[in-house]
């Protein structure tokens, strides 16, 4: 997760908040995904981390050494051995709420925030391409919608802060609680974007494309 909203400054004991190193390190999308499958997937090797990605090895290896070295990845000492070489991920959730950092990295931060958001797109097309696939129960709480709204920043900033308030009473998908989740739990990857259009074109109409009859939630 990646917030920008410096009201929110609780990220919990699991999260990493970005500070300027650690922001640079992860301003590359190969990097961005590896430590996103191992906070997903648990702890994994370069090579089958690398053939998840459709990238060589070696590539992977790089970039999990420059991960290590700013702290988002370690060892896994009890699975590695001489041969081969095991990963975990340090953190299950990465902040960034420093508006003068953002300010002071304007390339880094946009070079990070790209990242993320082409790992988004991805992780959706993923969850498109299994649609037909899905059990039917899931299928019709499959939800992609857009709502455009005309708010004052405090307006979008109140909005925010309710929109995580919701998101916070639900069950987190990390290992303890993923251990403790009720029979027929799966993981589900809530994605919220705030995202200001601010080219004086006026509103937009809005749209759902696939809208389950559960609900529909905003992304």
């Amino acid at each position: 997760m990646t917030d920008l909203n410096e009201e929110l400054n609780d990220p919990g004991p699991d999260a990493v908040v970005l500070d300027a190193k650690g922001l640079r390190a992860l301003a590359h999308p190969v990097r961005v995904r590896l430590v996103g499958l191992l906070r997903k997937h648990g702890p994994s090797t370069a090579t089958r981390l690398a053939e998840r990605l459709g990238v060589n090895s070696g590539t992977a290896s790089y970039h999990l050494r420059q991960l290590a070295a700013a702290g988002f990845v370690a060892e896994d000492t009890e699975r590695g051995n001489a041969r081969e070489r095991w990963w975990r991920a340090v953190h299950q959730t990465t902040w960034l709420n420093d508006s003068e950092l953002v300010e002071q990295e304007p390339e880094a931060t946009l070079a990070y925030l790209q990242s993320v958001a082409a790992a988004y797109t991805l992780h959706t097309q993923r969850a498109l391409n299994e649609f037909n696939t899905m059990p039917r129960v899931w299928r019709e709480i499959f939800d992609m919608s857009d709502w455009p709204l005309r708010l004052t920043t405090e307006e979008a900033t109140a909005l925010g802060e309710e929109l995580t308030a919701v998101i916070a009473r639900y069950r987190r998908d990390t290992p303890k609680e993923a251990a403790q989740a009720p029979e027929g739990a799966e993981r589900v990857v809530l994605i919220t974007h705030v995202v200001p259009e601010l080219d004086g074109s006026g509103a937009l109409p809005g749209h759902s494309a696939i809208q389950g009859g559960a609900g529909t939630g905003a992304s």
